[in-house]
C-alpha cells in the first residue's frame, strides 16, 4: 500500500501541469532539486546533498529522475515508482551531469528550482552549454493554487495547531522560562497530530518585540505580554502556522487597548481577502487600521505569506505586491505591533481564498488571552 499522502493521479496531474507551464514560459526543460518543489511534484522529501538528485521536466521529453543509486530505493518508494517515471541512476565516479544532458537533449532555455544549489547549477549549466534561469515563476504557479486534497490537509493542520493554542494556558505562567513553556508546546504539537515541530516562538515581555525571537531562558513575569507563534507539519507534509498573544496576569491597560486594535486590524485584512483583490490590498487593510490608531510604525513586517509543503511560500501578502488573488490560494494573515525593549503582539490565522471571500482555517480565540 502506498504511503504517499495523495493518489498517484494527483502527482501525475502536477507533473503534466508543470510541463505545460514550462512550455508556456518558453522553457525547454526544468530541473528540480530536493526541496519543497520536489516534494510537491513527486513526493520525494529531503534536502539536497553533494550527490545530485534531480527531476527533469520538459515539453519535449518524459519526466526523468537522476538519482544516486544509493538513494534509488527511497526515490522509487514515492510517486516516481508509482508512476513508473524514467530513472537514470549513477554511482560515485560517474558524471551525473551527463545523465541530465542525455535526458533533456538539445535545449536553449532551462530553468532550475530555487532550492538547487550552485554546487549543481554551475556544472549543469556548463554541461548543457546554456545559462540557467530560475524556474520559480513556473513552479510557484502550481503550488500557489491548492486543490481540495491539499486544502483538507491544511485544515487538518490548522485544527491541530488550534488545539495546541487552547492548551497554552496549561503551561504559560509566571516563574517559568520561555524554554520550559516551549518544550511543553513542542510536545503538544506532536501529540495533537503533527509529524514534526517546525518552530516554537515564545516571546515574553521585551522578547516579544523581536518578531523572530524564538525562545530564551528569560523567566516569565506577572504582567508580561507573551507572543506564542507555533507550527508543524502533519503526516502529509502540509504545515500549520498560527500566532496568539497572551497576558500573564493583568496586562497594562495601554497594551490591552493596543492589542484590541491589532485584533481589529487582523480582521480587516481577513475581510479584504477575495478573488480579484491584490496581495497589497490585503496588506493595506491591516496597515490602515493600525496607522489610524497611531500604530503604523510599530508594524514592522508584511501581513502574510503563503503556506503548503513549505511554511513560507508564495503568495506574499506585502506592500507593493500586485499579485491578484485567486480561489484556492492559502496564506497567513498576521499583522503585529512591536515596541522595542517593552513588548510585542501578533495575531495570525491561515486563510484560503474562496469564490466570494475566504475561509479561516484557525478559529482559536483571537483576543488577548489572560492566563
Amino acid at each position: 500500500m502506498s504511503t504517499l499522502p495523495f493518489a498517484s493521479a494527483v502527482y501525475a496531474a502536477r507533473l503534466e501541469r508543470a510541463s505545460a507551464l514550462a512550455a508556456e514560459a518558453g522553457l525547454d526543460a526544468i530541473i528540480v532539486g530536493p526541496g519543497a518543489d520536489l516534494q510537491y511534484l513527486v513526493g520525494v522529501e529531503g534536502d539536497t546533498i553533494e550527490r545530485l538528485t534531480a527531476l527533469l521536466i520538459g515539453p519535449g521529453f518524459a519526466p526523468t529522475v537522476v538519482v544516486p543509486r544509493m538513494e534509488l530505493a527511497k526515490v522509487r518508494s514515492t510517486a516516481v515508482g508509482e508512476l513508473g517515471l524514467a530513472v537514470a541512476d549513477w554511482i560515485d565516479g560517474e558524471n551525473p551531469y551527463d545523465l541530465v544532458a542525455a535526458a533533456v537533449g538539445s535545449v536553449g532555455r532551462v530553468g532550475v528550482s530555487d532550492a538547487l544549489p550552485a554546487l549543481h547549477v554551475v556544472p549543469i549549466g556548463a554541461r548543457l552549454g546554456v545559462t540557467l534561469e530560475l524556474a520559480t515563476p513556473v513552479l510557484r504557479e502550481g503550488r500557489m493554487i491548492k486543490d481540495a486534497a491539499e486544502l483538507s490537509e491544511l485544515q487538518r493542520a490548522g485544527d491541530a495547531i488550534d488545539r495546541v493554542h487552547r492548551r497554552v494556558p496549561e503551561w504559560l505562567r509566571a516563574g517559568r522560562t520561555e524554554r520550559e513553556v516551549a518544550a511543553d508546546i513542542a510536545e503538544a504539537i506532536v501529540a495533537e497530530g503533527h509529524r514534526t515541530v517546525e518552530f516554537v516562538i515564545v516571546g515574553s515581555g521585551p522578547n516579544g518585540a523581536d518578531p523572530h525571537h524564538e525562545v530564551s531562558d528569560r523567566v516569565i513575569e506577572h504582567g508580561d505580554i507573551v507572543v506564542v507563534d507555533i507550527g508543524g507539519a502533519v503526516p502529509s507534509g502540509y504545515n500549520s502556522d498560527s500566532t496568539r498573544t497572551y497576558a500573564v496576569g493583568e496586562p497594562d491597560s495601554t497594551a490591552a487597548e493596543r492589542i484590541a486594535v491589532l485584533v481589529r486590524a487582523q480582521q480587516a485584512a481577513v475581510d479584504a481577502v477575495r478573488p480579484g483583490a491584490t496581495a497589497s490590498d490585503v496588506d493595506a487593510a491591516a496597515r490602515e487600521v493600525l496607522t489610524a490608531a497611531g500604530l503604523g510604525e510599530a508594524f514592522l513586517h508584511r501581513t502574510g505569506h503563503g503556506i503548503g509543503v513549505s511554511v513560507h511560500e508564495e503568495p506574499y501578502i506585502a506592500p507593493g505586491n500586485d499579485l491578484v488573488l485567486r480561489e484556492g490560494m492559502a496564506f497567513s494573515i498576521e499583522p503585529g505591533i512591536y515596541f522595542a525593549g517593552s513588548w510585542g503582539a501578533r495575531i495570525e490565522d491561515i486563510v484560503v481564498v474562496t469564490a466570494d471571500g475566504c475561509d479561516r482555517l484557525n478559529v482559536a480565540p483571537h483576543e488577548l488571552t489572560r492566563v
